[in-house]
């Protein structure tokens, strides 16, 4: 008899916080890719990487992902190297409510239910049967071009949270992986503490159950809770923002995307367009998180990044296709945006990374 425990969700699209991107993008710095090339394409500014309470959509996230993997692709095992980084401090009030879990069992019950706290793409679906705990790794709905990177990541940084919910390496019964085993297997065993199988049909990793009712050396029954409902709400806002802000983001995008001419409608239009007043629509927004203002920046953002790196466009066509009456006006909005002018973000794509 076994018992399955799978994720509170079901997908690797929702919202997530920027410290996985801020720390995929200081991993390319360390190694000679600058910051402007690895967010490219995002929506997310360096300045941005430093806020807590940044929330950006996953396709932000992958769109970071794409481009470490094509700058720095040819190094070997880069997704263990880039899992092994993720530490229980990068995953915020979701690692604090972790490692505060009575045991680790209730930690890893924790961490499935509110999963869309973490940053992770591939899903995992836990199984207990005698004599062994088994996590199952899903991949199924990865993008194809960056599925092996993602599967060692998340399955590293996965196994590195239980450690360190421990305190300690944790001993591994097995792991198996669905593609082909590297060149050089040496840093799986470092980082496992064995040598996973490959090409086997699915991704997991399998535990001692024994192991799951061991009491967390940081367990605290007050800051538990304290940490449960800081989740539960911080779950409830992000859910919110996916809804009414993700139907104004996309009447904000231009009908002809980065080459409409129209300027934005205002405020006014969208709540029409949505069938709601517009004191009912701010009212949405705001319990959401988010505003008007914030949205439309968030898009003309991602616009001005998407045409400055991909249009011959001058920095004045540009402006003018976001809606903006005169380009000083672009400018400014584009600097407190990035911290940079447009010129300056397209001469830094433009010139070849320091290998």
């Amino acid at each position: 008899m076994s018992t399955v425990q799978e994720a509170g969700i079901r997908d690797w699209d929702f919202p997530r916080g920027v410290a996985s991107i801020a720390l995929m993008t200081g991993f390319a710095r360390e190694h000679g890719v600058g910051a402007g090339r690895i967010l490219q394409g995002s929506g997310v500014s360096e300045r941005g990487l430093g806020d807590p309470d940044a929330q950006v959509d996953a396709q932000a996230e992958l769109a970071v992902i794409r481009n470490l993997v094509r700058e720095l692709g040819d190094r070997p095992n880069l997704g263990l190297e880039v899992g092994r980084r993720y530490r229980i401090t990068t995953f915020g009030i979701f690692g604090f409510a972790c490692v505060s879990s009575p045991t680790l069992g209730e930690a890893i019950a924790f961490a499935l239910r509110y999963l869309e706290l973490s940053f992770t793409f591939c899903i995992p679906v836990a199984r207990w049967k005698p004599g062994e705990f088994v996590a199952r790794i899903h991949d199924e709905r990865v993008p194809g071009d960056v599925r092996r990177f993602l599967v060692e990541r998340d399955v590293t940084a996965m196994f590195g949270m239980l450690n360190d919910l421990l305190g300690h390496r944790l001993d591994l019964v097995r792991a198996e992986f669905d593609f082909p085993a590297p060149p050089d297997a040496g840093l799986y065993d470092e980082i496992y503490g064995l040598r996973p199988e490959f090409e086997r049909p699915h991704n997991l990793f399998g535990l001692d159950p024994a192991v799951l009712e061991r009491p967390l050396p940081q367990a605290n029954e007050h800051t538990w809770a304290m940490c449960l409902a800081q989740c539960r709400e911080l779950v409830s806002r992000r859910r919110a923002r996916t809804g009414i802000a993700a139907e104004v983001r996309e009447l904000l995008v231009p009908r002809g995307g980065a080459d409409g001419f129209a300027a934005p409608p205002g405020i006014d239009s969208v709540a029409r367009d949505l069938n709601v007043s517009t004191r009912t629509l701010r009212r949405h927004l705001d319990a959401a998180g988010t505003g008007y203002r914030q949205l439309l920046d968030e898009v003309r953002r991602a616009l001005a990044e998407e045409m400055l790196t991909a249009t011959p466009l001058s920095v004045s066509d540009v402006a003018i296709r976001l809606g903006y009456a005169e380009a000083s006006t672009f400018i400014h909005a584009f600097k407190r945006w990035t911290g940079t002018t447009p010129s300056t973000y397209r001469r830094a794509l433009l010139t070849p990374p320091v290998r």
